[in-house]
């Protein structure tokens, strides 16, 4: 069964910058540049006819491409950090791409996401670490904010159960308007 997600591709050269803010947090995990990405909408495991109805409502979703500005990094788990990762500036084109996502998942038969949109590239994944080494890590590196980039196509990854951070496989690209 395959574990399928909906996202946006970061570009290389953003990814390069990205990149620049690993390290300085003993305990972290950094995920590999080239597996960044804003996922938009977690399908889960589900079965190959399941997967093809996705794929197929998927290929249905007509939007306009729009630019994109990743800005600031913080971390999720608040008293017990989880992760750290880079936001992306509020912007109504992708939540509306994103809303997208979830209707053509629910038309198919899929539970919603229960969980609220917030669209972010994960960093690292943590490990024991501290408040307080999060609260010095992003003192240094928390007003972050990359070059607009165009979203011109939204992909569908598919990934092996693992401990999060890919490797991830493309399995479709479509392109937006």
């Amino acid at each position: 069964m395959p574990r399928l997600f909906t996202a946006l591709e970061i570009p290389s050269d953003i990814a390069e910058t990205l990149s620049m803010l690993r390290g300085g947090l003993p305990g972290a995990r950094w995920i590999s540049p080239e597996f960044y990405h804003v996922t938009l909408r977690f399908i889960g495991d589900v079965d190959h006819a399941v997967a093809r109805d996705a794929a197929a409502a998927l290929d249905e979703i007509d939007r306009f491409g729009f630019d994109l500005t990743l800005a600031g990094v913080d971390q999720f788990g608040n008293h017990k950090p989880h992760s750290i990762f880079a936001g992306v500036k509020a912007n109504d084109a992708l939540n509306d791409l994103q809303a997208e996502h979830e209707r053509a998942m629910k038309r198919i038969g899929l539970p919603p996401e229960g969980r609220n949109f917030k669209p972010h590239v994960t960093l690292a994944r943590l490990r024991d670490v501290s408040p307080r080494q999060v609260a010095e890590y992003l003192a240094l590196r928390g007003y972050f904010r990359s070059p607009t980039f165009e979203v011109g196509r939204f992909v569908l990854y598919s990934s092996r159960d693992s401990v999060g951070g890919g490797p991830y496989r493309l399995e479709a690209a479509y392109p937006l308007m």
